[in-house]
């Protein structure tokens, strides 16, 4: 069956949704080439931290899972570098040792995922987008804008942690109106948490599924510096009893005294290195690069807690006037400048009360975008989970020692934020764009 084939209604649906495929791979692939672009050829092989690829590994890897997927299964089209798959495979190689292998060079990546993404654009023409699970509502090739632009978040982060001149630049974060500060309360009863609904959903965020939360009390605003320089100043990271067992003995192994990329100066002023440049700290914005150690200590310091999955999810994403679950915190409608910090329009996450047009039904702030906020909850499947389209998306990693995180970040995409959309990793990791926001149970007055 072909596009021409179908009714008028259909046929028109069906290019939008060729169209809405289109310009967000073209999105991906810009933000791609601006990472990568802007560097020589020794930085995008060099290996700028242990726990991070080379660039030049993230670049021919987006291409070859867009060849695998895309190319060959969606396309059944002859392979384009059967030859490399094994180095690209991110179960075979842990980042550490990756610089070791014979990794294409810079330009030979470029040439590979430009000849990938040509034969892609063939592929998309022809594809009808309907019956098969694959394909139906674009899924595959949603899929692969995800990864894509999931790659180019870990790519920014790499980013941060090399040194030398900065070579991102753009404009700054809105600034807020009103500052947004203080607790929401989010009566009990029954939400849908996940969906069956949204056509690039990835396999973790089903099925819809009903949850019944405990009436609770959560952070209009994520935590800003200035209340986390509170906690640092009142001995936080000198205090172990603020921390669990694993998290004190990591906080002492690792050495943590404050935030990943926050100095001191002589005079006991506080600045954070962003993207090679040092800036003086802002109070009002929320903390960034901290592990979920360091959030569940801060936490006990404020006498609450770290919000659980479900807890977060209703609070994004109820509507107490319809009872239904919106896909964004503000309704349906796709993120744009008003609502979030996404896409890496800035390069920091914006002060608490930025983006009042963002805010949910009840009033909390900033759940999409600006910082990943880690949760209490470990990852797991939700009741009646099926892998899809392979089990090493998700599968492989429930149950193991990994902290969910919620809301995407100012260096996460569109494609790969919304209200469903689970992160993970583990509880130590703090280079990625990671904040937290608290909430706590409700007193028996409140109930």
């Amino acid at each position: 069956m072909t596009v021409q084939h179908l009714p008028g209604a259909d046929r028109t649906e069906t290019e939008r949704l060729r169209a809405r495929i289109g310009e967000t791979l073209e999105r991906a692939r810009r933000r791609t080439a601006g990472l990568t672009e802007c560097l020589d050829e020794a930085e995008l092989v060099a290996q700028h931290s242990r726990i991070m690829s080379p660039l030049v590994w993230d670049l021919a890897h987006i291409g070859n899972q867009e060849e695998l997927w895309l190319v060959r299964d969606v396309g059944g089209r002859e392979p384009v570098r059967e030859d490399i798959d094994h180095l690209y495979d991110a179960f075979k190689h842990a980042r550490a040792d990756r610089p070791a292998l014979p990794l294409l060079n810079p330009v030979q990546a470029r040439e590979y995922v430009g000849t990938v993404r040509e034969k892609v654009w063939d592929v998309l023409e022809r594809s009808p987008l309907r019956g098969d699970e694959l394909v139906s509502g674009g899924f595959a090739f949603g899929m692969i804008a995800q990864h894509e632009q999931q790659h180019d978040e870990t790519m920014l982060a790499t980013h941060q942690l090399r040194t030398g001149e900065a070579v991102l630049a753009a404009p700054p974060p809105p600034v807020p109106a009103a500052p947004v500060h203080g607790e929401v309360v989010i009566p009990a009863g029954e939400f849908v948490m996940g969906t069956d609904s949204d056509p690039w959903a990835l396999d973790n965020e089903r099925p819809a599924h009903p949850v019944h939360v405990p009436g609770f009390a959560i952070d209009a605003a994520p935590v800003t510096n200035e209340q986390y320089l509170a906690f640092m100043a009142d001995g936080g990271y000198e205090r172990p009893e603020l921390w669990s067992e694993r998290g004190w003995a990591h906080r002492v192994e690792a050495g943590l005294v404050s935030p990943q990329f926050w100095e001191q100066d002589g005079g006991g002023r506080w600045w954070r290195r962003v993207f090679g440049t040092m800036q003086p700290l802002r109070p009002r914005q929320p903390v960034v690069h901290v592990c979920w150690f360091e959030a569940e200590a801060y936490a006990a310091w404020a006498g609450k807690r770290l919000p659980t999955e479900a807890e977060w999810e209703k609070a994004a994403r109820f509507d107490p006037a319809t009872g239904r679950s919106r896909r964004y915190p503000w309704g349906d409608a796709d993120p744009d400048a008003h609502t979030a910090n996404l896409g890496q329009h800035h390069l920091e996450p914006a002060d608490a009360g930025a983006y009042p047009a963002g805010a949910s039904p009840h009033g909390v702030h900033q759940l999409i975008g600006d910082v990943w906020e880690w949760t209490a909850s470990g990852f797991e499947a939700y009741p009646g989970f099926r892998a899809f389209p392979y089990r090493e998306y998700s599968e492989v990693f429930f149950g193991g020692d990994y902290r969910v995180l919620r809301g995407g970040s100012f260096g996460a995409d569109q494609v790969a934020a919304r209200g469903t959309f689970r992160n993970w990793d583990h509880p130590i990791r703090r280079q990625i764009f990671s904040g937290f926001r608290l909430a706590r149970d409700l007193r028996s007055d409140e109930l």
